[in-house]
């Protein structure tokens, strides 16, 4: 997270332009003398390694700053924007693994024409802009249609086609992905003792071959997930609904460096509680990782008894020689 604070940081100061002519805008007629005490309330006219080291001793008491632009604490413009980013992200991938699980299981090991079929739809999905693919279902299901809301995020119904303008590019990924190990897994012999005691092709797909086949899926789920804040921003910006990416773009477009750097922030954290909900989930879909994880420990236990065992005869052994000599020695003398 420091990292990810770090690079904004520089980032946007590498940015063209005064920031204090952004805040004012292009048609103010702001004097001199108000730019420079702007300049000074905002901390802009320290050295760029002093305004590095406040914001961090900023961050370490919790306090991610007000904005320059709304004049409220970040903390609380976020806190207002996220929960209709957080419902468009988990709605979309959602949408995208029931999608892809469908597809992978209805295709794999199948007729090749229909694998095929199955690959040019995951490929135009893959492919297509978000926002073209928003347009086009604002077209066909708002404005000819009249079945969901053109704008806004009041209610399911408002929700509908921005998962699914979000969602299915991200479908056609983990189809792919996951069809590849469906057809892996499916080619393992515990398929044929499955068989042999009579199960349909779709039970050992489901109930046997697709838990094979989750650990890539739950890995790359997992990722995408942190990566649709990003790709909530034109979404957002497509539906005219409120969220992080309406609020992120009205700040880098504004240079309201507290706002971005806040989000910056929260996107790594997402990304740091994605990965540990995914390291847990694996020792839950496959019990292989946690015998070895209990394999591991009693072994790495016994390894300093096994190191001190030799030292021990080899400090037992040593004396051996000496008495030896000696008594050789005694036996001349």
């Amino acid at each position: 997270m420091l990292g990810a604070a770090t690079t904004a940081f520089i980032a946007l100061h590498l940015l063209p332009g005064d920031p204090v002519a952004i805040i004012l805008g292009p048609s103010t007629m702001a004097s001199p003398e108000v730019r420079a005490q702007i300049r000074l309330d905002l901390g802009l006219d320290r050295p760029l390694i002093m305004q590095y080291l406040h914001y961090l001793g900023q961050l370490l008491q919790g306090d991610l700053g007000e904005s320059y632009q709304l004049q409220q604490p970040v903390s609380r413009l976020i806190g207002d924007q996220l929960r209709p980013t957080v419902e468009l992200a988990l709605a979309a991938i959602v949408v995208a693994v029931v999608l892809a699980v469908a597809s992978a299981v209805a295709t794999a090991g199948r007729r090749p024409g229909l694998r095929a079929l199955a690959n040019l739809w995951e490929l135009v999905a893959v492919s297509t802009p978000s926002f073209w693919l928003g347009i086009l279902l604002l077209t066909a299901f708002s404005f000819r249609i009249e079945l969901f809301p053109v704008a806004g995020a009041d209610g399911f119904s408002a929700l509908v086609l921005p998962a699914l303008t979000l969602g299915l590019p991200v479908a056609g990924i983990l189809g792919q992905v996951l069809r590849e190990g469906l057809e892996t897994a499916l080619e393992q012999p515990f398929v044929t003792t499955a068989r042999a005691r009579g199960l349909s092709q779709t039970a050992v797909r489901l109930r046997h071959a697709l838990r094979h086949a989750t650990v890539p899926l739950v890995t790359l789920s997992g990722w995408l997930t942190g990566t649709l804040l990003g790709g909530a921003v034109l979404v957002e910006k497509v539906f005219a609904r409120p969220g992080i990416g309406a609020l992120t773009l009205q700040a880098v477009s504004s240079r309201d460096m507290p706002v971005v750097m806040g989000v910056v922030l929260l996107s790594a954290l997402v990304f740091v509680v994605i990965s540990t909900a995914v390291d847990l989930l694996y020792l839950a879909i496959d019990p292989r990782l946690r015998a070895e994880d209990k394999g591991r420990g009693p072994q790495h236990d016994q390894e300093p008894q096994h190191d001190q065992e030799p030292q021990r005869e080899q400090n037992h052994e040593e004396p051996a020689p000496d008495m030896k000599k000696a008594g050789v020695k005694g036996a001349g003398t």
